[in-house]
């Protein structure tokens, strides 16, 4: 088993939680956790035993955003960091997985988690700032809690919207509040979160876990693992699509689904009454 200094996972009923564990730092990001993250959700996504990834922090927080020691070290540097800009190529990371190619089009620190096959989830348990929130929103779903305090916080430090956050957060959100969140880089919680569409749920703080957990179980066991990965990087691809092309795919991709395994037990398991067993991706 991989040991790491900076997170925690644990696999269990076919998901696997990926923590971010530096408490006492409201887990604020590091070069060393982002390559061990990658690590893990690269480990994840080859393991036959896993059909969902979840992420979250330890203690008390999500993740505050960068180590103020590593903006530190940039300012002195001139701009050279562990956590300043990087183009990393992930065209070969999951080669192979179904569905369209989709790392072409998201290089950079976190594209590679819109290439992973496999559903990811981000549980956000606490303070969630800059370079933590932009890492949620690479993720497939984003449940939270009421009380969880968030903040774009870059112009509060003399910064952009870096890591592609300027293309996801109108999409998401929308260009009115995006500029907003993005401009005064106001602190707002959860709750406001979940209303603008930033998370896809708010939950009190003592039920967001047992959500996760209970979403995570479903997307495991009750749907093909081979759907939600094509349906992934469909919707992911669709960005830089034309719908002309986008149908073609999906007629391309539904042929392909009728000869496939994964649509035998579907039917089989309704028509039968029973629970599913899919394949893995």
């Amino acid at each position: 088993m991989t040991s790491y200094s900076e997170i925690l996972v644990d696999t269990a009923d076919r998901v696997a939680t990926i923590t971010l564990n530096r408490p006492d730092k409201l887990n604020a990001w590091t070069g060393t956790m982002q390559d061990e993250v990658k690590a893990a959700v690269l480990a994840a996504s080859k393991d036959d035993n896993v059909r969902c990834i979840v992420v979250t922090g330890a203690g008390r927080g999500f993740c505050a955003g960068a180590d103020m020691g590593g903006l530190q070290e940039i300012e002195a540097s001139g701009g050279e960091s562990s956590l300043g800009p990087q183009m990393a190529d992930s065209t070969q990371l999951f080669k192979g997985a179904p569905g369209p190619a989709v790392a072409e089009h998201f290089p950079g620190r976190f594209g590679y988690l819109f290439s992973c096959p496999k559903p990811i989830i981000a549980a956000i348990n606490g303070p969630c700032a800059g370079i933590g929130l932009i890492f949620t929103l690479y993720c497939d779903l984003r449940f939270a809690a009421e009380e969880a305090k968030f903040t774009t916080a870059f112009a509060a430090r003399g910064l952009i919207a870096e890591h592609g956050i300027s293309w996801l957060l109108p999409r998401l959100v929308g260009e009115a509040h995006a500029l907003d969140l993005l401009f005064t880089a106001r602190k707002f919680l959860g709750a406001e979160a979940d209303k603008v569409g930033l998370v896809n749920k708010a939950l009190p703080g003592e039920r967001l876990m047992d959500h996760v957990s209970e979403t995570a179980r479903m997307l495991s066991n009750d749907v093909s693992p081979r759907s939600v990965a094509i349906m992934k990087r469909q919707i992911r691809a669709s960005y830089f699509q034309t719908f002309a092309e986008a149908l073609t795919i999906g007629d391309t991709e539904m042929q392909e689904s009728f000869a496939s395994p994964d649509f035998k037990e579907g039917v089989d398991s309704f028509v039968e009454r029973r629970a599913p067993n899919f394949e893995s991706v």
